[in-house]
């Protein structure tokens, strides 16, 4: 596995830790980025250095990030942010390959409608804007050296982490079997096809499937139909002995463990949509107090926290909106608050929530 980024450990200078007391970051990086604008005293900056078109209504950005970032590992998102119409606006992303010897990395990120980031992305960004960037997090990765045999399930724009990992894996000789089968609905969403295509060619031991939806095969390679059991068994025969990463819609990954039913040898999972709905008993409103501003708001039961508070004018600050990145995460003093991913409640007192996969089954108190 690659190591988050070489470059990035590099120590402070003796000269800058004794500067440190007497700087003020936000004025020296108003006055650095006159001279570049990703000099800044330790805020990470990315900066577009290069854009092509993926597929249909998606765009591959090339980034370079400054000395600041701390990097991130293959089948990691981070979280980007860019001043839109005047409002900070920051969603998560995932590297689409393993951070550059040179310390670029690639997202591939496709259009969303309503998504303010992803049309920023794809219709306005060019090459030398700057984008704030997070540090790498997620959980969907692979061990260093591992033999096991692999299947990656991918749907729509979830075949950007697992891109990531197959260039991992193609990168250290492919020395176990691999097999990817990826979802879309037309040919022409498909993205890393011709690369994908030659790595089945180079790699014995790769083998890859694009499954369309709304459209009949046309290529050896090509297989038509929604995940079940039975097309698992009949295009990897061996699934229950294979380590299963999976990366789509909150639906597809729901189909993916309906398919396994158990059988995998292993299985991580990764959905970057919203939580499902809520249990049919959460209905009405509760109390909920923010403690720092003295605020005490009518919020409805089964509606995740941080999508409440935003219809009530309070700007929590969040990345990811799928529970993955922590950014929103708050602590919480008093009352129950359930976890819209599985339905389970918690009332324990003085623990730490996530606002947009929590929602309030009492009346809470929030350290906001």
């Amino acid at each position: 596995m690659s190591v988050a980024i070489p470059f990035s450990a590099r120590p402070r200078s003796r000269l800058r830790r004794l500067a440190t007391p007497f700087v003020a970051p936000p004025v020296f990086d108003f006055w650095a980025q006159r001279l570049h604008p990703t000099w800044t005293w330790e805020r990470p900056l990315a900066r577009i250095v290069g854009r092509a078109p993926a597929a249909a209504g998606a765009v591959t950005l090339t980034l370079r990030p400054n000395r600041h970032w701390t990097g991130a590992l293959p089948g990691q998102h981070v979280n980007l942010g860019a001043d839109i119409d005047g409002v900070r606006v920051t969603r998560s992303y995932s590297l689409d390959a393993p951070v550059g010897r040179d310390g670029r990395i690639t997202v591939t990120v496709k259009g969303i409608e309503g998504g303010r980031m992803s049309r920023y992305l794809l219709d306005a960004a060019r090459v030398g804007d700057v984008l704030d960037i997070g540090p790498g997090f997620g959980e969907l990765l692979v061990p260093a050296g591992a033999p096991e045999p692999r299947l990656f399930l991918a749907g729509g724009s979830g075949i950007t982490p697992l891109m990531a990992l197959v260039r991992e894996l193609a990168g250290q000789g492919m020395a176990a079997p691999l097999t990817l089968l990826y979802w879309a609905r037309t040919r022409a969403e498909l993205c890393f096809v011709d690369e994908l295509r030659a790595l089945a060619v180079r790699h014995a031991a790769f083998d890859v499937r694009f499954v369309l939806t709304g459209e009949s095969p046309q290529a050896a390679d090509e297989a038509t139909g929604r995940i079940d059991g039975a097309m698992l068994d009949r295009l990897v025969p061996d699934v229950a002995a294979r380590h299963v990463y999976a990366c789509g819609p909150g639906g597809f990954i729901a189909a993916v463990e309906t398919a396994l039913d158990g059988r995998a040898a292993l299985l991580r999972t990764e959905a970057f949509t919203p939580p499902p709905r809520p249990p049919a008993d959460d209905a009405g409103t509760v109390s909920v107090t923010l403690a720092r501003s003295g605020r005490t708001l009518q919020l409805p039961r089964g509606t995740a926290l941080l999508q409440a508070l935003e219809a009530e004018g309070v700007k929590p600050r969040y990345g990811c909106r799928m529970g993955i990145c922590n950014t929103c995460a708050c602590g919480k003093t008093v009352g129950t608050a359930r976890d819209l991913r599985t339905g389970t409640a918690n009332g324990e007192p003085a623990m730490a929530l996530k606002l947009c996969i929590s929602s309030a089954v009492t009346d809470l108190v929030l350290d906001l």
